[in-house]
């Protein structure tokens, strides 16, 4: 099945979304990137990350060729698969991120992308990772018929250590698993729910890590 067709079926667009990453990287993100910083994006989809940080230079890498219409102005892009980033000049990310990738591709491909990473991020560079944690979101994991690999917080922190990095920041529950969940899309309440010190609803992990 094309990549086109996996938007259309399992993942098209929706306003709300975006409003809720607007507020995210308002609210969380923003905080964690420098001015002058690069950030890459890694599957960025629909951009809805990349679109609302304000940094120096930002690159989205995605496979779907019709990434580069979502992609704000100044924005650049590639098609293309992360586990190529040979394009990508050495030591010139600041600040790495992916949301919803990892659990797509094989450990083999995960490791290949992190090995690439090293090289890419700066001193100081990190990676940042909003994955689904199937330790809590096992019920729902495979509704997504493209997930192949399984990771808690636990075994995602692990295979990261055993793969060059080093993990400086763990949320086992960043967020609820998709906006279909009990999280209201309104800026107000997602601000007052990051701030819970317990996030009952969350499914999605959090996870920071740097080249060790």
């Amino acid at each position: 099945m094309s990549m086109k067709s996996y938007h259309e079926i399992r993942l098209p667009y929706d306003e709300r979304r975006d409003l809720l990453w607007k507020t995210l990287c308002e609210a969380y993100f923003q905080p964690l990137i420098p001015e002058r910083a690069c950030v890459l994006e890694l599957g960025a989809g629909y951009c809805h990350f990349i679109n609302h940080i304000r940094c120096a230079r930002r690159i989205a890498l995605d496979l779907w060729d019709g990434m580069p219409q979502h992609a704000a102005q100044g924005v650049e892009t590639v098609i293309g698969s992360a586990t190529d980033l040979s394009g990508i000049a050495e030591r010139s990310v600041d600040f790495g991120f992916a949301s919803n990738l990892f659990e797509h591709m094989s450990q083999d491909e995960f490791a290949l992308t992190l090995a690439q990473l090293r090289d890419k991020l700066t001193p100081g560079g990190s990676l940042n990772l909003l994955q689904p944690n199937y330790r809590y979101a096992y019920r729902e994991y495979f509704d997504d018929f493209s997930h192949r690999t399984v990771y808690s917080d636990r075994s995602i922190s692990d295979f990261l250590s055993c793969h060059g990095f080093r993990v400086i920041h763990c949320e086992p529950r960043f967020l609820p698993l998709t906006i279909k969940s009990a999280l209201p899309v309104s800026p107000l309440l997602i601000r007052l729910y990051l701030r819970l010190p317990f996030k009952p609803l969350g499914k999605q992990m959090l996870i920071r890590a740097v080249p060790a």
